[in-house]
C-alpha cells in the first residue's frame, strides 16, 4: 500500500524531535489502514510498517503498565510468537531484541495466568505476583530514549520502506 506524507509534514515532525518523527510515520501508517492493527490491516502493510506500528503499541503499553499489562491486554502473541525481536535485531537494536527475548521466556511460562479474564483488583495483583517483569520494565524505561532514537534513525535511513514523501 502506498502511504504518503508531505515533505513539510515530515520536516515539521523531524524538527519537533524523534518522538514526533516516529509518531507521525506511525499515524500515517495506521491512518491508511483504518487505525487498527489486525490481520486485515497487516495484509496491506509491509514488514517494516507492521514492525514500526507494533513498536508504537509496545512503547505505549510498556510506558503505561509494563510487560504484565502488554501481555494481559492480548499483545503477547504479536510480540512473542512472531519475529518482532528478530526485526528489532535486524534494525540494529541488539540489546532491545535481547530484552524482548527475555520477556518472551517469561511470557511462555506465564501467559495463561496473565491473559485470563480478571477484575481490576485481580489485574493489579498480577504486578505483585509477577515481580520478575519489573527488571525488564525498568530496562525498557531506562533505555526508551535510546531505543526510540535508534528506531527514528532506522526509519530515516529506510524512509521509502515506510512512506512515500511527496512535495507540497
Amino acid at each position: 500500500m502506498k502511504i504518503t506524507l508531505s515533505d513539510s509534514q515530515l520536516r515539521q515532525a523531524a524538527d519537533e524531535g524523534m518522538d514526533s518523527f516516529v509518531q507521525t510515520i506511525v499515524e500515517a501508517i495506521s491512518g491508511a489502514v483504518g487505525g487498527e492493527l489486525n490481520a486485515e490491516s497487516m495484509q496491506q502493510l509491509n514488514a517494516d510498517q507492521i514492525t514500526l506500528w507494533g513498536y508504537a503499541i509496545l512503547h505505549q503499553e510498556l510506558m503505561d503498565g509494563g510487560f504484565v499489562q502488554l501481555i494481559h491486554n492480548g499483545y503477547g502473541p504479536f510480540f512473542f510468537d512472531n519475529p518482532f525481536a528478530k526485526a528489532m535485531r535486524l534494525w540494529g537494536l541488539h540489546d532491545f531484541s535481547k530484552l524482548i527475548y527475555k520477556a518472551k521466556k517469561l511470557y511462555d511460562v506465564r501467559k495463561d495466568e496473565l491473559t485470563r479474564p480478571c477484575t481490576d483488583e485481580e489485574f493489579m495483583a498480577l504486578f505483585e505476583q509477577h515481580p520478575e517483569f519489573d527488571a525488564l520494565d525498568d530496562a525498557f524505561i531506562e533505555d526508551e530514549e535510546t531505543i526510540t532514537a535508534a528506531i527514528a534513525c532506522y526509519i530515516d535511513e529506510h524512509l521509502d520502506a515506510f512512506v512515500e514523501v511527496v512535495a507540497d
